[in-house]
């Protein structure tokens, strides 16, 4: 009798797979973990309303570009629904990345805005990029707080709300010739 082998191989070819790949962490967990590790960061998660995770957003461009990613909305630490950001833009930049952005909401008039369906940042609005080694880079609060020359640390980062709301992003991979956040635009939808 002729035992078909290709069952058992794809079956061990499958576990063996598994084994090598462990499941992943939540992104979200994950995400937020980095940003805590920031000294610039670590007021925001204890005075906040609430926040929004992004774990990953992809931005390319060549003259024209585009920004896309999908994230959570929490409040008091449970997470309030889904939400997802675009952004075109025209223009200088040349390049790609992959980020991490979190935006923190001062108070439920800010939440309340955010969550209120479609939202958009103006064109004035700036992000405080953290560095892998969870200190700051760059401090901007709606062009009217500057950066440091050279690497900043997250006490030199003095950044505070900007019509309730705060945003820092890490900086995943890639490069890319354009910095600003202004134009992002922002829909919720509210967990089931």
């Amino acid at each position: 009798m002729k035992i078909n082998r290709f069952p058992i191989l794809m079956i061990i070819f499958i576990l063996a797979l598994a084994l090598a790949n462990p499941v992943q962490a939540d992104k979200f967990t994950d995400t937020i973990q980095v940003f805590k590790k920031s000294e610039a960061v670590q007021p925001f998660f204890k005075n906040a309303y609430g926040y929004a995770v992004f774990p990953t957003i992809g931005k390319a461009g060549i003259g024209i570009g585009g920004s896309y990613g999908t994230g959570q909305v929490y409040k008091g630490g449970k997470v309030t629904g889904e939400v997802s950001v675009i952004k075109g833009s025209i223009g200088w930049q040349l390049g790609g990345q992959a980020f991490s952005q979190m935006i923190f909401f001062k108070d439920k008039r800010a939440y309340d805005e955010f969550t209120s369906g479609n939202f958009e940042f103006d064109a004035t609005a700036s992000a405080v990029a953290i560095t892998a080694g969870a200190q700051a880079s760059a401090g901007t609060e709606g062009g009217s707080a500057g950066a440091s020359a050279g690497p900043a640390t997250g006490k030199q980062a003095k950044t505070s709300y900007h019509k309730g709301m705060v945003v820092f992003t890490h900086a995943k991979g890639g490069l890319m010739y354009e910095a600003s956040i202004g134009g992002q635009k922002f829909t919720f939808k509210p967990k089931k």
